[in-house]
């Protein structure tokens, strides 16, 4: 963005919660005037923040369009990605603070590894008794679609730390391992169903969920993520899938 032009653009006010381990005792709020255009996402007004004011600011990003996820932070107190929203949308002024419910690395960092480890406990891929195929595994039409939601998680954790129980509940696999342990559990070419049923019948899998819905609103792809958790629920209790 070309900083000479700024008289000439809108401008916004980035209210970015910051905190730096090796100087900060607590986190701490901190803001910035930022020019913008109609159409800049919230990402490049980060990437001005960046670039022409403060160097030291720490966020993730990466495609920029919306498929890798590694955006994921709390907009105005909601999580989103940053790459997927107008700043014009968001009003005169945008607090923006790391998602919550996971160790803060620094300013918009958090520290991934409890996500991810949730996810991998659910055993995510692909598990079969027969012998290797010398052939394509083939599905129906009726089959794939059965499962074809919970296939667009993108693990940006949007979800899972929107959940209140998680906020709560360290130990919670929350949303996102749900989603994608359902991805498997009725994937007509999967023998794994019941080994991950059992794994999230556990005191901390998916009989946490409260259905607040806080996860379906947050999912930046639009799976219904409160719906795939009740069919999770009825698949333990009536033992089909």
């Amino acid at each position: 963005m070309d900083t000479a032009a700024v008289s000439d653009q809108a401008v916004t006010t980035l209210k970015i919660r910051r905190y730096d381990p090796e100087r900060d005792s607590e986190p701490h709020w901190e803001r910035y005037e930022v020019p913008y255009e109609a159409s800049d996402r919230l990402l490049d007004a980060l990437h001005y923040v960046k670039w022409n004011i403060d160097g030291s600011l720490a966020f993730r990003r990466s495609c920029a369009h919306g498929v890798c996820g590694s955006d994921a932070m709390r907009i105005n107190g909601a999580n989103k990605l940053s790459c997927k929203v107008l700043v014009r949308d968001l009003g005169p002024e945008i607090s923006i603070e790391p998602i919550k419910g996971l160790p803060v690395e620094k300013d918009l960092i958090v520290d991934m590894d409890p996500f991810f480890d949730a996810v991998k406990a659910v055993k995510p891929y692909l598990m079969t008794d027969d012998h290797e195929p010398t052939r394509e595994r083939l599905q129906s039409a009726a089959d794939r679609e059965r499962f074809d939601d919970t296939t667009k998680c993108i693990l940006c954790a949007a979800c899972t730390t929107s959940c209140p129980v998680f906020w709560n509940d360290g130990e919670y696999f929350g949303p996102a391992a749900i989603v994608n342990a359902h991805r498997f559990i009725f994937d007509s070419r999967d023998s794994g169903a019941e080994e991950r049923l059992e794994i999230l019948n556990e005191k901390e899998g998916v009989w946490r969920c409260r259905t607040t819905f806080n996860c379906t609103d947050a999912c930046p792809r639009g799976i219904e993520v409160t719906k795939a958790i009740q069919e999770v629920k009825r698949a333990l209790i009536f033992r089909r899938f």
